[in-house]
């Protein structure tokens, strides 16, 4: 009897090690739900180590790029900001709102409007402070911190913008920033309407997906304004320029020496 329960006792182990282990991965990042339209929306929230409710906390809204959409609360996890937490968080000062776009959106309409309620949602729940809110984005999600922060001005503090753009990709034509006027350059344009949100803009030189041009061309329209932006530019690097953006070292104090101005 003791030879056949001990290779259960031995199996029992390994998988709640497993299934410890896989909690722990996930510890911080805490599921959540938020209703848009009468339809609920799942999203994630980073909470760091040191958080509690008596003080009030910067809350950064992460948005991922295209490959990760969906409905599992999952696939966001993966590219970009979340998979560099998991690794160097331990300390990282602010919460951080992982919304998932559905299959075939991108981050406009509905998909903006959810966004910016898990926001909300996380503001009250996790004591959000509101003149410290923080916007970011890859690919998709570039796309979409221009978007957001284009339709609204003065709400967040800094953003940060990876391998984004404002005109379509040539394989993409529905990507692009929704509500320029048509006799408006694009780029001026969205210059003037985020006026005076502090911004750093990164892309891969080599990037084949989102031409590097497009941000190349709001760093200038925002240069000209005497706005506070910042350009890097990864010499050889492809699309998946989130990695060396997201491990910058000076990213993130610049990002959270920022507070917002006052709303338009």
């Amino acid at each position: 009897m003791k030879r056949l329960l001990m290779p259960l006792f031995v199996a029992l182990m390994v998988l709640g090690l497993s299934c410890h282990a896989a909690d722990a991965d996930m510890l911080h990042f805490t599921a959540r739900q938020v209703r848009v339209d009468g339809h609920s929306y799942a999203y994630r929230v980073f909470l760091p180590a040191g958080w509690d409710s008596k003080r009030s906390w910067p809350i950064v809204l992460f948005l991922h790029g295209s490959g990760e959409r969906g409905s599992d609360n999952s696939a966001p996890l993966s590219q970009g900001l979340p998979p560099w937490l998991k690794e160097h968080g331990a300390d990282f000062p602010a919460v951080v709102v992982i919304p998932q776009a559905p299959q075939d959106t991108s981050w406009y309409g509905t998909p903006e409007k959810m966004a910016l309620a898990a926001l909300h949602d996380s503001i009250e729940a996790f004591h959000g402070d509101r003149d410290r809110l923080y916007l970011t984005g890859l690919s998709m999600g570039g796309y979409g911190v221009w978007q957001i922060a284009a339709d609204h001005p003065g709400m967040f503090a800094a953003a940060a913008i990876v391998c984004g753009g404002v005109l379509p990709p040539s394989d993409a034509p529905e990507l692009h920033l929704h509500g320029v006027p048509a006799d408006k350059n694009p780029y001026t344009w969205l210059a003037h309407r985020i006026t005076p949100l502090p911004a750093w803009i990164f892309h891969g030189a080599a990037d084949d997906i989102v031409p590097t041009q497009g941000s190349r061309d709001i760093y200038a329209a925002l240069k000209a304004r005497g706005d506070d932006v910042r350009y890097t530019e990864f010499p050889g690097v492809n699309h998946g320029s989130w990695v060396p953006a997201y491990a910058t070292p000076e990213l993130w104090p610049w990002m959270f020496s920022h507070r917002r101005n006052h709303p338009r």
